[in-house]
């Protein structure tokens, strides 16, 4: 039984060299979940944080649930994230070095438990997404070209 992704930052993909991914659950009320099951999350500007020895999603949009009544979620409130004790202090150590950030990359359902896999990430510079965007576009026209070349 695969995982089900209900949704995936893919700019973290462009904007980031990721360095290590970590899987972490989230504490959600149940608005929450259903909004997320419903695919009505967003995780482009998301970034997590360690404080007091606790981990935080911060800035990650899910939105109100249509069917919600006045008990309804807060859209942009902080999640805490579920690790281990040891996970958060590694993931603190990695923090500390500077220069790095934890971003979540995407949110699946595994066996019914929303888990959030986060990635310690070093920020792009320009130049480095102008030559993954080249090198992307040489490897298309190279099997561009072979595909061609076979028929």
């Amino acid at each position: 039984m695969s995982d089900r992704v209900l949704a995936t930052n893919r700019r973290a993909f462009h904007d980031y060299h990721i360095l290590e991914n970590v899987e972490a659950g989230l504490a959600l009320s149940g608005t929450e979940v259903k909004s997320i099951r419903a695919g009505k999350v967003q995780l482009r500007e998301g970034y997590a944080k360690v404080e007091h020895g606790e981990a935080w999603l911060h800035n990650t949009h899910i939105a109100p649930y249509d069917q919600g009544n006045r008990f309804n979620h807060e859209p942009m409130r902080a999640r805490k994230l579920l690790l281990h004790r040891g996970q958060i202090g590694h993931l603190a150590g990695k923090l500390r070095e500077g220069g790095v950030t934890l971003v979540p990359l995407k949110l699946y359902d595994k066996r019914g438990h929303l888990k959030v896999e986060l990635a310690v990430a070093r920020g792009k510079r320009q130049y480095d997404k102008r030559l993954a965007i080249a090198a992307r576009d040489a490897k298309r026209e190279i099997e561009r070209a072979v595909r061609d070349r076979e028929r």
